[in-house]
């Protein structure tokens, strides 16, 4: 079993400025967050798990419990997330944004990393992120 909770630092982005533009991001804080090089922190309390992004501008860090609706706010609106575990290795959040549009964000753990997988699925845009564990 891969082991989810920990801290990652940040490798490299592919497509992200596109999946931001389609998700609704401004242009300046679209470029600001694609130069970034976020750590991500994953950690678990009893059932609820926390997700903290920092960055240079700012930190961001969502909680949830596994199968419960919640909130988040981001750069281009305000989520509802459901978030679930799959196998032994994946977080998988779904999301309704601003206009109904339906997001999936797929974090997928091994011992080396996690790689987030975006994908907006009203205009088919997908972009990954990848981490290092640190």
């Amino acid at each position: 079993m891969v082991q989810i909770e920990g801290k990652y630092t940040h490798e490299k982005n592919e497509n992200l400025d596109e999946y931001f533009k389609a998700t609704g991001v401004p242009y300046i804080p679209r470029k600001m967050m694609c130069s970034t090089k976020p750590t991500l922190e994953i950690s678990k309390n009893d059932e609820e798990w926390t997700i903290t992004v920092a960055t240079f501008f700012r930190t961001m860090a969502s909680k949830f419990k596994l199968g419960e609706e919640y909130e988040e706010e981001m750069p281009g609106g305000t989520l509802k997330n459901t978030t679930v575990l799959e196998g032994d290795n994946k977080l998988v959040t779904k999301s309704l944004g601003p206009n109904n549009t339906n997001i999936v964000r797929t974090y997928e753990f091994s011992d080396e990393g996690c790689t987030i997988s975006y994908k907006h699925e009203t205009s088919g845009t997908e972009a990954k992120r990848y981490f290092k564990r640190a």
